[in-house]
């Protein structure tokens, strides 16, 4: 007999999306299997103001797949411009569910970001009166800091004097990638969460590097050693609703990939529930994967739980190695091995 598991329809609390052929290529991908997304705003130019938010969410929802019930949840993307009354009203009227902070040149699109925090505390401080997350790649990007240790350093300066001077302020850190992250979210209360993807459970460093470099499993944070991985998989699979999945699959195409200097992200849109649903398989935790993928996000963000559900079911199946875009194909992430379970169709 098949085994089964159904679970309320999940969540993707932190995902790309992009713009133009490549968003209508890629929002199939998760429309099929995700209610709602966390949408990030790193387009060029950034989604920066309500108005743009509002744009933006028409163009997802005129790509949307025929009769597809996929809700996208709206972010602003944090510089030093804010309009602090934007953000309220935005807020207010439920156009968006949180803000996003890249610090200038952490990652993709992130030149507008913020290089000095005390030019976005008013920003802030009106967020933390009206309960609006804020969501951040919690990386430094000082030279001087090695790239692997980037994720501890912005907790030290930055997150934690952040939140000691904002106390009410609701923060998510995306895609933690270290102990460090994990250890920090675990005690830091129910003002924070953390996210963490499908790409970071299954890889760590020498997947990327050992035996000749791997340009699809390149991402920002980059993936870490193999103790930090196993600190994610126990966070992950622990039931601690300080927890939830976030993707944050990250679409470009192979061109802008394999090239001299390659764009940073895993396109994990297609295959995140199977690799996940393997995962907790192999852990001993499917009983608590509903609420890493389906409940503990929606509880942060105040939000119902679906009432829809999937079944996943244990099946192997083929995984397209590629999606075709109109600007290009996207390789779907390579998990290293044949995942034991599927969505059922």
């Amino acid at each position: 007999m098949t085994e089964t598991l159904t679970i309320p329809r999940p969540d993707d609390w932190h995902l790309h999306l992009r713009d133009g052929a490549m968003l209508r290529a890629v929002l199939p991908e998760s429309a099929r299997h995700f209610g709602r997304a966390i949408v990030m705003p790193n387009l060029v130019p950034p989604v920066v103001t309500g108005a743009e938010a509002a744009a933006y969410r028409e163009r997802i929802m005129a790509a949307l797949p025929d009769g597809s019930g996929f809700r996208p949840l709206m972010t602003l993307y944090l510089t030093e411009e804010t309009d602090p009354r934007d953000v309220e009203m935005a807020a207010r009227t439920g156009l968006v569910q949180a803000v996003k902070l890249y610090p200038a040149g952490a990652t993709t699109n992130s030149q507008s970001g913020v290089r000095d925090f005390d030019k976005v505390t008013g920003v802030l401080e009106t967020m933390a009166q009206i309960g609006l997350p804020l969501c951040v790649h919690g990386e430094v990007t000082d030279p001087a800091v090695d790239i692997f240790d980037r994720e501890a350093a912005f907790i030290d300066r930055v997150l934690d004097p952040l939140r000691r001077r904002i106390p009410g302020l609701k923060v998510v850190m995306e895609h933690i990638t270290t102990k460090v992250g994990v250890d920090y979210v675990a005690a830091g209360g129910a003002a924070i969460g953390g996210t963490i993807t499908v790409h970071h459970l299954v890889l760590n460093r020498n997947h990327l590097l050992a035996g000749g470099i791997r340009p699809h499993y390149y991402c920002l944070p980059v993936v870490k050693r193999e103790e930090h991985r196993l600190a994610l998989r126990k966070a992950a699979t622990s039931g601690d609703p300080s927890f939830f999945l976030g993707t944050d699959s990250a679409p470009h195409t192979d061109p802008a990939k394999l090239q001299p200097c390659g764009c940073a992200g895993c396109f994990t849109a297609t295959n995140a529930l199977a690799v996940l649903a393997h995962v907790f398989d192999e852990d001993g935790a499917l009983d608590r994967l509903a609420g890493f993928a389906s409940e503990h996000g929606p509880a942060f963000y105040g939000l119902p739980v679906a009432e829809e559900t999937i079944t996943l079911e244990k099946i192997p199946a083929a995984c397209p190695p590629a999606i075709e875009t109109g600007d290009g194909p996207v390789t779907v992430f390579d998990p290293g091995f044949a995942p034991a379970w599927r969505v059922r169709p």
